[in-house]
């Protein structure tokens, strides 16, 4: 294809020379009647014609510069993103990773929740491995760490209560997540939001992208939506679920005592500490009452997130001596754990612990409980009837305590990694994702260094399970 060719209009049909797209106006997804949209026939314009405004509909046509083709597209680069891409890579695939701001990794660095979970399960035994022991070792190198003593060299020889989790520099983490995909060959794309996806039927043809370009259409073979929002998996009409979040909000700050206490001990990781808008725990503990869960999946909830949490911040900080402190980072994208999730061919549920499956794509812990491990089936990453769409990160497939248990940063990462190989075996085998041959996948997952199921060993009896 000629450099012409490439920048030619996308064309839905045979011989189509661009499309019309139908959008709702003023109407979210979460609404009950939003739909995704949906693109038909190629239709020609005058350029001048103004478009059609009727009601809370716009129809609008537009002609899109399609960009190169890839074989696997990932949109969003957050953890589990950079995890799909790489594996994508080093399998061999030409993968494009897409992220909407200008820095990876997602709620592990921009969202300031720079907390590797524990890949053990509280007796000092890992559970898991793969990439998301990669990225733990390389958010040690050239930042501050918290790693116990007792996993400095792996696996303690003896047991131990302490688990095997680190705090790190969000900042400099995400400057290394991108030096590993740039050393690895995988294509980015930043400050470019992945918007829509082009549907035929349950076939994702590729997706529409906004950047500083303007709008353009990116073909794939692939695309994994690891936008931790499930947005391209909703808008191409996959179920899903919908999450509620608290009212939880904090920043990065330091204080004259905070750098007093780093300089006396050597370390500047003692100098950071927090300042708050919001202050739910994980649990609810401190929601507002009366206040509605934050879904986190429309522009008027996410707005209204932000006004309440940093107005209420800086109602706080004026109650400081200001010469005592300097808050350093503030988070650039909101702090939601559960937004929307697919409703997949499996959904992971607490219950899951315990029990193996023959389709499992990673072992997993509980970061809350002692002794509770899980695997993931690999249903929890797709959903039959849609051929190249898969997911990873806190949006596969799961409700109640198992969402919770899912979406933090090691399952994150593993769900992604596995979304990532799977796309490969999908391409290579000319298969939809939902149907390629789970135990290839298996295969090299294991050769990966990432066990898809945990040893019987680590069940505890019912007297020692939490004590």
């Amino acid at each position: 294809m000629d450099k012409m060719n490439r920048r030619d209009f996308l064309g839905l049909g045979a011989a189509g020379a661009g499309f019309l797209a139908t959008t709702a106006l003023g109407m979210t997804p979460a609404t009950a009647s939003a739909k995704p949209i949906e693109y038909g026939p190629a239709v020609t314009l005058p350029d001048a014609q103004v478009p059609a405004l009727t009601g809370d509909v716009l129809q609008h046509v537009e002609k899109l510069p399609i960009r190169k083709d890839v074989d696997v597209l990932v949109a969003g680069g957050g953890v589990a993103g950079v995890a799909a891409a790489l594996a994508a890579k080093r399998a061999g695939k030409d993968v494009l990773l897409l992220e909407k701001t200008t820095l990876l990794g997602g709620l592990a660095t921009i969202g300031l929740i720079n907390y590797f979970e524990p890949l053990c399960n509280g007796r000092g035994k890992q559970v898991i491995f793969g990439m998301c022991e990669e990225f733990l070792r390389l958010s040690m190198k050239v930042g501050f760490n918290t790693l116990p003593k007792e996993w400095e060299n792996g696996e303690p020889k003896e047991p131990t209560n302490k688990r095997y989790t680190n705090r790190y520099s969000p900042q400099i983490f995400a400057l290394q997540l991108t030096d590993l995909l740039h050393r690895e060959g995988v294509q980015l794309l930043f400050d470019c939001i992945a918007s829509t996806p082009v549907m035929e039927g349950g076939h994702c043809k590729g997706v529409i992208v906004d950047s500083k370009s303007g709008r353009e259409f990116i073909p794939a073979k692939i695309v994994i939506d690891t936008t931790g929002d499930c947005d391209i998996l909703y808008r191409a009409g996959v179920p899903t679920r919908q999450g509620g979040n608290f009212f939880t909000y904090w920043a990065k700050a330091i204080t004259l005592e905070s750098c007093r206490k780093a300089a006396e001990a050597g370390n500047i990781r003692y100098a950071f500490g927090g300042r708050n808008g919001g202050t739910a725990a994980l649990s609810g503990k401190g929601h507002p009452e009366g206040m509605p869960l934050f879904t986190g999946t429309t522009v008027d909830n996410v707005t209204d997130y932000l006004l309440k949490n940093q107005l209420l911040m800086l109602q706080k900080l004026s109650k400081e001596d200001p010469k005592s402190r300097e808050v350093i980072t503030l988070p650039t994208m909101c702090q939601f754990r559960e937004t929307r999730c697919i409703i997949g061919d499996h959904v992971f549920v607490d219950t899951d612990c315990y029990k193996h499956y023959d389709t499992s794509i990673a072992a997993i812990c509980d970061f809350t409980r002692r002794d509770r491990v899980y695997e993931v089936p690999y249903g929890a990453l797709c959903k039959a009837g849609y051929d190249n769409l898969l997911t990873g990160g806190r949006s596969a497939s799961a409700e109640g305590f198992g969402w919770d248990v899912l979406r933090v940063i090691p399952p994150a990462i593993v769900t992604g990694e596995a979304a990532g190989y799977a796309a490969s075996v999908a391409i290579d085998r000319k298969k939809p994702v939902a149907e390629i041959p789970v135990g290839e996948l298996q295969k090299i997952l294991v050769g990966a260094n990432a066990p898809v199921h945990f040893d019987d060993s680590l069940i505890p009896s019912k007297k020692e399970e939490n004590k």
